[in-house]
């Protein structure tokens, strides 16, 4: 595989319209969002984050306070590097890993260091929304493949993979796929990696629900079989608290990982130390698995009584995608009603989805939204149910 650095891009973004409403819509008081991807605040753990704070600022102040080494904290790396033995890859050391600004900051090391202008680069289609923000800064011709039931559409991605053999990489999200919560089957998983095994494509598997499944097989990573062609990408916001902002790529490409950490230097030279030798110490005293059971107890509790309020209070002719974990639902409207409506009249009503449109590079006005339920209490879902089936049922009557 050829890596060179590439031109950055700037124009106007449609995702970014809609990355910018999610987050107003969040931060104001006044809105029912289920648009974001926010994790629940009562699953953060605050005690525990104090006492690792005052022990690091006691016994390693100095450290913890001082410019530290591009790649990140060596305990955090080892720590991130042998918890890849828990999704079945092994061998990862900490040297394969570079600790980044939350896993967007992942997304755009990749583009930077894989993407020219007019490169093709192949996405599952829907996809995560900020992945093709950061690929556009690039300008790249982006390949859609769909996803479907079970996973991408191995038939269409065969098709594609053999028809533009010098596409750079594709951006695949294996569990609970942002947007649709989506996860790959056993049969797909294969499949797919029997297609991309030996292409010049490199894999970007980006894995940020994979730990919160509540139900159901989890789909294994694609690191396991494409070793150094695949880049695994990941993220302590989930898990632990998305305002700290380290999450982390495994890059055992050689050449790759010294063109990331080349452009991370200029970037931002490393990292808050500070914040991940707090999540080190933090990782060091307390049982994180212990930690996502519960949070996995929460968002299950959570997404189940969604789903009954969507039963409930959506009209006849509104489906959505049952799950098994993630943080998210995907649900259809019927016929003659689009998202972007929706979300327009929803809003004027107090309520935020977010529609499909941005999930999609080209297709527009879809029927399809996406609806998060980890960050509401459980009389929030239901008054916003209740408002968006009011609003539902207004535009089936128009």
């Amino acid at each position: 595989m050829n890596f060179k650095m590439s031109t950055l891009v700037t124009k106007p973004d449609f995702q970014g319209e809609f990355t910018a409403s999610i987050l107003a819509a969040a931060a104001s008081p006044d809105i029912i969002s289920f648009a974001g991807g926010l994790p629940n605040p009562v699953s953060f753990p605050i005690p525990e984050m104090e006492a690792a704070t005052k022990k690091v600022l006691a016994e390693k102040g100095a450290i913890a306070l001082q410019y530290s080494s591009t790649p990140g904290y060596p305990v955090l790396r080892e720590w991130v590097a042998k918890r890849y033995e828990t999704m079945g890859v092994y061998g990862v050391t900490a040297d394969d890993i570079i600790i980044t600004n939350g896993s967007q900051q992942a997304l755009a090391m990749v583009g930077a260091a894989m993407i020219d202008a007019g490169d093709e680069i192949i996405v599952e289609d829907p996809t995560y929304l900020v992945a093709l923000q950061s690929f556009h800064m690039f300008d790249p011709k982006v390949l859609p493949v769909t996803i479907n039931s079970d996973g991408i559409d191995c038939e269409l991605l065969e098709k594609t993979v053999k028809e533009h053999p010098e596409a750079k990489l594709i951006y695949i999200i294996p569990n609970f796929q942002n947007p649709t919560g989506l996860t790959y089957s056993k049969a797909v998983h294969d499949r797919a990696a029997e297609i991309l095994k030996g292409s010049n494509l490199l894999v970007l598997e980006d894995n940020p629900y994979s730990e919160l499944r509540f139900e159901g097989e989890a789909s294994p990573s694609f690191g396991a079989e494409l070793g150094e062609q695949c880049c695994m990408l990941g993220t302590f916001s989930k898990i632990v608290a998305p305002g700290m902002r380290i999450g982390w790529i495994c890059c055992r490409n050689k050449a790759l990982r010294e063109k990331l950490l080349g452009y991370k230097a200029t970037a931002d030279l490393h990292t808050n130390i500070f914040c991940q030798m707090v999540l080190a110490q933090y990782l060091a005293d307390n049982d994180i698995d212990k930690h996502i059971e519960k949070t996995k107890e929460l968002y299950h509790q959570k997404a189940q009584f969604m789903m009954d309020c969507m039963r409930k209070y959506l009209p006849a002719g509104v489906t959505f995608t049952p799950t098994q974990g993630g943080m998210f639902l995907w649900a259809t409207l019927p016929e003659g009603i689009t998202a972007l409506e929706l979300y327009r009249a929803g809003l004027e009503k107090g309520v935020a989805i977010c529609p499909g449109d941005p999930f999609y590079e080209y297709q527009r006005n879809v029927r399809t939204f996406r609806i998060n339920y980890s960050n509401s209490t459980d009389e929030v879902i239901e008054k916003g149910m209740r408002i968006l089936g009011q609003v539902c049922e207004e535009l089936i009557n128009k």
